[in-house]
């Protein structure tokens, strides 16, 4: 499972890819234009990102050419427009972007491109994600927990033990369906109660939209009515 990034003006666009990368298992992410896209990027680096090249403030390219000039271009970036030249394209890739889509575009092209984008990066964040703690920062001090909004210390330090030994339950002989909606279970439940349900920080916190967060927990069987937790 990827985090992706999904940046393109058309809003059936953005839709039509979340529905189908989410359906694969991914976390998406989307921006509706450059700045959303810069602010997503700067909260924490995506695996992949689908960038649009016709946007009506700042255009992919020029994005692009930002992000290689700040030294922010270490994910792979999959260019998409209906409407680009090829001296468009052989630019994107002399800046850095590893593969090109041309609209409108088929799933199956689509999930080809994304496997073999996230191929080049694959090995290390596995490795990388398989030692991240779900403490964010990447800190397993007490003081790094009681960072963590609405709780006590000693409180954050307890249930973030507690998921990190819920995550060794999860059985390697089940089918990979099955693990990855045990994993995802323990993920949001984690996150739904980090934030004290709020539905609006647990959106922010896992890249995914509202109808999408709804969608899912009611999918993985989690009640996201309950009561916030008191303090």
């Amino acid at each position: 499972m990827a985090r992706i990034l999904v940046v393109d003006d058309e809003i059936g666009i953005r839709e039509l890819l979340s529905e189908i990368l989410y359906d694969e298992g991914h976390t998406v992410q989307l921006a509706e234009n450059a700045a959303q896209a810069r602010e997503a990027r700067l909260r924490g680096r995506p695996d992949l990102v689908l960038l649009d090249i016709w946007m009506p403030d700042t255009d992919g390219v020029s994005l692009l050419k930002e992000w290689a000039s700040q030294g922010l271009l270490d994910m792979p970036v999959v260019m998409m427009s209906g409407h680009a030249t090829v001296d468009t394209a052989v630019e994107a890739t002399r800046i850095g972007a590893v593969d090109f889509l041309e609209k409108p575009i088929t799933m199956q092209r689509l999930l080809k491109t994304v496997a073999s984008g996230l191929e080049r990066t694959v090995a290390p964040k596995a490795l990388a994600a398989a030692a991240r703690p779900l403490v964010q920062g990447g800190d397993r001090r007490p003081e790094a927990a009681a960072m963590v909004p609405g709780m006590a210390p000693a409180m954050a330090v307890a249930e973030v033990e507690q998921d990190e030994s819920q995550l060794g339950s999860i059985s390697l002989d089940l089918p990979l369906r099955e693990a990855r909606d045990e994993f995802e279970r323990i993920y949001f439940e984690y996150h739904l109660r980090r934030e004290n349900h709020s539905m609006t920080r647990v959106s922010e916190r896992t890249g995914l939209e509202r109808t999408h967060l709804y969608r899912k927990l009611k999918q993985l069987g989690i009640d996201s009515s309950r009561k916030r937790n008191q303090s």
